[in-house]
């Protein structure tokens, strides 16, 4: 079982951005994001370059709104799903602030969520940025077969999420601290709240054999329930403390199966448990199958639309549990199994 990570000086949400792409932005959730291109290529070549081009424009547009130059930033945490991270070095290479691959796959928001967090709590840096991307086209190419192949796609298969999203995240005020009796500002301040990161699980790896590859969401749903169970087991909190309580893109399949493991374990999360790979398209009118998937799935939802919720006073409470399928291309060919892995992150604006 994971430990609960209470952070004694919740870091606040500065700000954030997003960009996305075509069908992002005829999904339901348009009109959450800083950027559309109905291209899919942000004025570049090719799509691991405009993947790279997501990821700054993202970063940049929550500098723009926090009104904050990148010499503020201390560091920044970052990942995509694109080999080495490529994605996130090339597309951030021009701040100067010292940069952290990351590499969690669709978990990857999460994971950086927590590690700023950690890293603003703990007092060793005072503002940081934590960048996520994918993009649907470089995502197929490397994981599965080019576009131009046209493959025909399984009903479990999920669609890579071209989107980019960034946090700004900075520490709270400290009573008594003259240097710090403002602090920075924060999402939700105009409207008497301040959204801050107040708690983490960081998830365990789980395998239960699972071999397909498209079939995401069967791979990561018993990792997100395991991570879920532990935090409800070990917290003070119930399900109905939280206005929304969201896995990081299981898809509906997987989302399903998570549900039915949570109830074998007694534990029942009610109307408030989404998936951010549900929430992003709309599955009457577009043909995404299970829903969405990519490290900017889980991203852009909560950047653009959980953001927006809080802001207008709609939520106070969210739960954030990331889940990532931790594979590669040459493990599929050998014929390994993919393993899970849910981190869980806690927003609050209470």
């Amino acid at each position: 079982m994971g430990k609960i990570v209470r952070f004694k000086n919740p870091p606040k949400v500065i700000s954030v951005g997003t960009v996305a792409g075509a069908k992002e932005s005829e999904g339901r959730l348009k009109g959450y994001f800083d950027l559309c291109d109905k291209s899919d290529k942000f004025g570049k070549k090719t799509f691991e370059q405009s993947e790279s081009e997501m990821q700054r424009l993202a970063l940049n547009f929550a500098l723009k709104k926090a009104d904050m130059s990148p010499n503020r930033l201390d560091a920044i945490f970052a990942g995509d799903l694109m080999n080495q991270c490529t994605g996130s070095s090339y597309g951030l290479a021009a701040f100067s602030a010292p940069y952290f691959g990351l590499y969690g796959a669709c978990s990857t928001a999460a994971e950086g969520l927590i590690l700023g967090a950690m890293a603003v709590d703990s007092g060793y840096f005072d503002t940081v940025a934590t960048v996520s991307s994918s993009h649907n086209s470089s995502a197929e190419r490397q994981f599965r077969f080019p576009l131009e192949y046209g493959s025909q796609r399984p009903p479990t298969a999920q669609w890579t999420v071209t989107a980019a999203a960034a946090f700004v995240l900075g520490k709270s005020a400290i009573a008594g601290n003259a240097e710090n009796e403002k602090g920075h500002s924060c999402i939700g301040e105009k409207n008497g709240v301040c959204v801050k990161i107040t708690e983490a699980l960081p998830g365990r790896i789980v395998d239960k054999g699972i071999t397909d590859q498209s079939n995401m969401g069967a791979a990561m749903a018993p990792a997100a329930a395991a991570t879920l169970y532990s935090y409800f087991k070990e917290s003070d909190s119930s399900p109905d403390d939280f206005d929304m309580i969201l896995t990081g893109d299981l898809g509906y399949d997987g989302h399903a199966i998570c549900r039915d493991l949570l109830i074998g374990m007694g534990l029942d999360l009610g109307k408030g448990f989404s998936d951010c790979g549900i929430l992003i398209y709309d599955r009457n009118t577009q043909d995404t199958h299970c829903g969405g998937s990519g490290c900017g799935c889980s991203a852009s939802v909560m950047a653009g639309f959980v953001m927006d919720r809080f802001k207008k006073g709609e939520i106070k409470d969210v739960l954030l549990v990331g889940t990532g399928a931790l594979m590669s291309p040459s493990s599929v060919l050998q014929g390994l199994s993919i393993a899970g892995i849910g981190h869980l992150v806690r927003l609050s604006a209470r």
